[in-house]
């Protein structure tokens, strides 16, 4: 029988909780689409509704590795989001702002 995390968590060093803790930190950071969706607690035909299109649409979108950045954009700002798009360098980061212009100009 499969014993509750509470009770695996007990026996765990402080050592152990931290570094789990830390890679529970850093998995967060990253994600595909559709666990990010999941994450949010939102279904494909929530997500659809918000976006104005089919549940099948919104699959097909969480399974792309290439789309336009107007396209991340929507589906981020239907789970409640906001998009940056961030250059990093070895001196600095720089956040590209171009998208935001044309994007406020497709839905002028």
């Amino acid at each position: 029988m499969a014993k509750p995390y509470s009770a695996l968590r007990a026996k765990m060093t402080p050592e152990a909780r931290a570094t789990a803790a830390e890679q529970t930190r850093m998995l967060l950071q990253e994600m595909p689409l559709q666990e990010l969706r999941q994450a949010r607690r939102m279904s494909q035909e929530q997500m659809a509704k918000n976006l104005h299109t089919r549940q099948s649409n919104v699959s097909r979108i969480e399974k792309r590795t290439d789309m336009y950045i107007s396209t991340l954009r929507g589906v981020i700002k239907a789970m409640g989001g906001d998009l940056e798009i961030v250059a990093r360098f070895p001196d600095g980061s720089v956040r590209i702002n171009q998208f935001e212009e044309l994007d406020e100009a497709l839905t002028a």
